[in-house]
């Protein structure tokens, strides 16, 4: 064997090192995860919430009975929260409710995570978060929550999800508007922080 092709098989060796611990850690989620943040600044992945504005423009300025009826929010969702608690979706009517389905073994997730965080941080008490995870052990999804300082209101379902919510994919992201209408579904991830969805929410009120 020459130095070359040794040197591309200790590479290789390294690299398979790797990405052996990295599963064997759970930390490949994560590593995955911080790549796609490169995606999620182009902005390309976030919803169209200025054609969503339009639509609903458009809904509440028709007089005719053809109009579109907006699709109304189920309240009927329990869920547990960290102290475990049980609460449902029912005590949030009246406010903006921005409820993202997630779990701490997917990279899309763990992608736009950084960026539901600021826009919590933003909003303050002006919208409701729901965080649900989907984690089969919802102590997994605490401890992310701890791990990375996020403080995030995190939950997790106590019935089944209700078939307006029942997503093929992760993250989905649902928005609630003051009124109860479903104002929003978005499957995959998105840039939260962006400052024409933050102006989105405030519209909602």
């Amino acid at each position: 064997m020459d130095k070359k092709q040794k040197k591309s098989w200790i590479q290789y060796g390294i690299f398979a090192l790797v990405a052996i611990t990295l599963y064997a850690t759970g930390m490949h989620t994560e590593v995955i995860g911080f790549a796609q943040r490169g995606l999620l600044a182009t902005g390309i992945m976030n919803p169209n919430v200025e054609k969503i504005a339009e639509d609903r423009n458009t809904k509440s300025d028709s007089k005719t009975a053809t109009a579109p009826v907006p699709n109304k929010a189920d309240f009927t969702l329990k869920l547990i929260d960290k102290d475990g608690n049980i609460t449902s979706l029912e005590e949030l009517k009246g406010k903006v409710i921005f409820m993202n389905l997630w779990a701490t073994w997917c990279p899309p997730c763990i992608a736009e995570m950084p960026s539901i965080d600021k826009l919590h941080e933003e909003m303050g008490d002006e919208v409701a978060f729901v965080m649900l995870s989907l984690d089969q052990d919802f102590a997994t999804a605490k401890e992310f929550d701890k791990r990375k300082g996020y403080n995030l209101p995190i939950y997790a379902p106590a019935s089944n999800l209700p078939a307006i919510y029942d997503s093929s994919a992760i993250p989905t992201t649902y928005v609630i508007d003051a009124d109860g209408n479903l104002a929003l579904t978005h499957k995959g991830m998105a840039d939260y922080s962006d400052l024409e969805f933050i102006s989105f929410l405030r519209s909602l009120k």
